[in-house]
């Protein structure tokens, strides 16, 4: 039997209300324990909390009968006075009474375990917690109603289907069944491994929208970086003086655009030096643009086409910085000038990269895959299918045992079989209290 558990539901420190729930086969003769027995289910109740002599609080109670309850267990939530010696005495009364405070994670990992939401739904909440942008609480938002679930069971009949169709041949070689029957199977897996190209190259952007869009500044040193960074986050954060090579790191900064999350990042000047520690940034200021989605090449009037010009890609936006002391000029597809001395053009770049967002990463047939894991099974899966398709023609056998694979592999995201190895991975990350 499962113990019964108590959280702190809302952030701790002092509040107007503190929220402690409770979740096990004890909830209810607990509430009885500290005089809120009764209680009609899923309606509030104003209770005088007490344990033994001593009165705790007056709270809102209410009681969530199981199965119909969030971790599909007996639950209760105590509404209480927001101070910290009130939440205290409520978590010591509760000790006593037998209960144990709850293990990050532990009431939705009870909620998987009792079948009240899938793994990916489980991750959607921590998701969802962790939302600090419209998008990102969009994105969880779908992913928590089930629309990821749901792809991966589409994709999993799929398979089934075609699974179907290949040990029927294997398993009923004399029976009245059509010639070849499992290589009628081939169109179904071609269909559904082409899904599964289309949904692995479209995983980068559920990653940009969960961890943030990734811009990095590049250019020649007093091109103009830090004061463009500055100007981007709205803040002093990056130091701004005229002498080459001030910024010798990495500087990142979170900011929102669009309604994404965006790390901004002000790298060290790019050129040839036999300062090492500059050299270290310079190093550095390549690979964190390697890893970009978005590198803005930030030009100055009389930057020479030096060590940035050689390292710049096409597909960069040139921004020229410093309008108001001269107009600079440069070749490229796009290009955007500003200055941050006079604000000019800066309400131009930021609409250019708002609308750069919203074409990365809105809109998609699928829902956006979220994790790393994810990623890996449907590698996984991929790569099964691919091996079956070709197995057909030669050994009906060898392809059920590659499409079982696949199939066990997309089982493997929504927790269906084989979970263990990674429910503590997944519900470490959660905050105590969900």
């Amino acid at each position: 039997m499962n113990h019964t558990i108590f959280a702190l539901a809302t952030p701790p420190g002092r509040g107007a209300i503190a929220i402690l729930r409770l979740s096990g086969p004890e909830t209810d003769a607990s509430l009885t324990g500290l005089g809120a027995g009764g209680l009609k289910p899923r309606l509030a109740s104003l209770r005088t909390l007490t344990h033994g002599d001593a009165v705790i609080d007056q709270a809102l109670v209410l009681r969530f009968p199981g199965p119909n309850s969030y971790t599909g267990e007996d639950c209760a939530e105590l509404h209480l006075h927001g101070g910290r010696g009130v939440v205290e005495a409520a978590s010591s009364a509760l000790i006593a009474l037998g209960l144990r405070p709850a293990e990050p994670g532990e009431f939705t990992r009870r909620a998987f375990e009792n079948g009240r939401m899938d793994l990916a739904q489980a991750e959607a909440v921590a998701d969802l917690i962790d939302a600090e942008t419209t998008a990102q609480a969009g994105q969880a938002l779908g992913q928590l109603d089930g629309a990821l679930s749901q792809t991966y069971a589409g994709f999993r009949r799929d398979l089934l289907k075609a699974l179907a169709l290949v040990e029927a041949e294997i398993d009923f070689p004399d029976e009245d069944v059509p010639d070849n029957l499992a290589r009628t199977a081939g169109p179904v897996l071609d269909v559904l491994a082409a899904d599964l190209r289309a949904a692995l190259s479209d995983a980068d952007r559920g990653r940009r929208v969960r961890e943030g869009y990734r811009i990095v500044l590049i250019g020649e040193t007093n091109a103009g970086k830090s004061s463009l960074f500055n100007a981007l986050v709205e803040r002093e954060a990056a130091i701004v003086t005229p002498i080459a090579g001030t910024t010798r790191d990495v500087l990142d900064a979170e900011l929102v655009i669009g309604g994404y999350a965006v790390t901004l990042s002000d790298t060290a000047g790019l050129r040839e030096s036999d300062d090492p520690v500059e050299a270290e940034g310079v190093r550095r200021a390549r690979a964190r643009a390697a890893e970009a989605d978005l590198r803005l090449w930030v030009r100055a009037p009389g930057d020479p086409d030096g060590v940035a010009a050689e390292f710049a890609k096409s597909e960069d936006l040139v921004v020229l910085t410093k309008a108001d002391l001269g107009a600079a000029s440069v070749e490229a597809d796009q290009v955007l000038t500003v200055s941050t001395a006079s604000g000019e053009g800066l309400s131009a770049l930021h609409d250019w990269i708002a609308a750069r967002l919203a074409r990365d990463l809105s809109g998609a047939d699928f829902p956006a895959v979220t994790r790393e894991r994810h990623r890996r099974r449907l590698t996984e899966a991929l790569s099964a299918v691919e091996a079956g398709r070709a197995a057909l023609h030669r050994a009906p056998e060898m392809a059920g045992d590659d499409l079982r694979r696949a199939a066990e592999a997309l089982a493997r995201v929504t927790g269906a079989i084989g979970v263990e190895d990674v429910l503590g991975e997944v519900f470490s990350t959660f905050c105590i209290g969900k």
